[in-house]
Parts: C-alpha cells; sequence; structure tokens
C-alpha cells in the first residue's frame, strides 16, 4: 500500500491551495490598478503612492487565509470596521470596491471553487465596510 503524503490537498491551508504570497500580491496589485482611477475610491486612500496600502491589504489577506501571521505581527488586531470609520463607505463605494475586486479576481484564473470562496468572503467583507446609508 502507498502511504499518501502528509502535504495533501486537504491539509494544505486556502492560502496554499491558490499559491500563497503570489497570488494574494497579484491579487491585490490589480485591485489597486483600478481603484488608482476610480473617482470615487481614489480619495479614500491619503497617501500619494498606494504602495503601502497595497502592502497592507494583501499581508492581511495572506494571514486571513492561513499564510503568515506579519499583517498582526506589525499593525496588531485588524479592527477593519474601525479602521474604515474615517472614510464615507457608501453603496456607491462598496459597489466600485467589489467592481474592482471582480476585474482582479477574474484576472487570477482561480479553480471555481477558490473563486467562489474568495468571492463568497469578499463580499461580505465589502457589505461590512459600509458605514453610510445612500
Amino acid at each position: 500500500m502507498t502511504e499518501i503524503p502528509r502535504d495533501t490537498l486537504q491539509e494544505q491551508t486556502f492560502y496554499e491551495q491558490i499559491g500563497g504570497e503570489e497570488t494574494f500580491r497579484r491579487l491585490v496589485h490589480r485591485f489597486y490598478q483600478g481603484v488608482a482611477e476610480d473617482p470615487l475610491l481614489r480619495p479614500m486612500y491619503p497617501e500619494e503612492d498606494l504602495g503601502p496600502a497595497e502592502d497592507r491589504f494583501a499581508l492581511f489577506l495572506i494571514q486571513y487565509w492561513g499564510g503568515p501571521r506579519t499583517y498582526s505581527e506589525r499593525r496588531g488586531h485588524p479592527r477593519l470596521r474601525m479602521r474604515h470609520v474615517p472614510f464615507r463607505v457608501d453603496r456607491a463605494a462598496h459597489d466600485a470596491w467589489l467592481s474592482h475586486m471582480r476585474v482582479a479576481l477574474d484576472e487570477l484564473g482561480l479553480a471555481p471553487e477558490h473563486d467562489r470562496q474568495l468571492w463568497d468572503y469578499l463580499t461580505y467583507a465589502a457589505a461590512s465596510m459600509v458605514n453610510t446609508q445612500d
């Protein structure tokens, strides 16, 4: 009988299953390319250079999906809603954010089950950031 390697798909984190840091960095980079040109979302990023925001978001997603805990080591608990309070996040911002994220996710070409799992999380996260009624 052949022994099954311990590093099977069932034992891998989602992070590992979809390609690790490189995949999340590609996703977030493509997302911020859209944000950079978006008249509604771009003003929510006060830094002239979106690079630091891109890095923070990538590290957050990497940690959330089972990768290294670098985000928490550098920034503490995510406190996502609290960090977004200074910004007016309404339905239009929600929709614009998801639109850019959908483009970025589509470009990754993940397996359908991985795409669905990540998209379900992203839509939930976007809805939870809304802090202003239309």
